[in-house]
């Protein structure tokens, strides 16, 4: 995710108002649990130990600020989790993450209001469950106006390259719906994708 989420978050940057983004929660602990089909991640007690419900928790809260606040906080998350390689896993963690981005762009004590709510526990499995009845089994997963989806893995595209990837991209995932899936051997994969 954090490779898409870098390359959307430049891409939005490129565009600005002429890409509309919403993202929504999916819960990855939900689909990889050997748990059964009753539970649910997002109804356990206090005192269970999510992988990733508190940022979740801290997306929504982000995303009822605006979304030049829900962007700073994704960007921020992902960088956290997947190049600082931090434990962003607890409350304390999410809220640290609200308070480097800064008090311009996010309302700290509404900010935590909202991850504090059990109601965006029960959006994030409203969320989630929408998804899963949409086909989605991972992230990235893009959902277009139509209703079709693509999941893609990606490396983030060097800066020069953001613009025409993106393109490239959308026009297999929108406009031609009869590719149901590329695929990569691996190895050889990324090879001469990161050189």
């Amino acid at each position: 995710m954090r490779q898409a989420g870098i390359w959307l978050a430049r891409v939005k940057r490129e565009m600005g108002d002429d890409l509309q983004i919403t993202w929504r929660s999916f819960a990855l602990e939900q689909v990889n649990s050997k748990e059964g089909d009753d539970w649910k991640a997002w109804e356990q007690d206090a005192d269970y130990v999510s992988r990733g419900l508190w940022p979740l928790r801290g997306g929504i809260a982000a995303r009822r600020q605006g979304e030049e606040a829900h962007g700073a906080y994704m960007e921020t998350i992902l960088e956290l989790k997947h190049v600082e390689r931090e434990d962003i896993r607890s409350r304390e963690a999410v809220i640290e993450v609200a308070r480097r981005i800064g008090p311009e762009l996010i309302d700290l004590e509404r900010f935590i209001e909202v991850i504090d709510d059990p109601e965006t526990l029960a959006e994030i499995g409203r969320d989630h469950e929408d998804a899963v009845s949409q086909g989605v089994f991972g992230t990235p997963t893009f959902v277009f106006e139509d209703g079709s989806a693509s999941f893609v893995k990606t490396y983030t595209p060097p800066e020069e390259d953001t613009m025409s990837a993106f393109e490239h991209l959308m026009g297999v995932m929108r406009g031609a719906r009869y590719f149901g899936e590329i695929k990569r051997p691996q190895p050889p994969w990324p090879r001469g994708a990161r050189d």
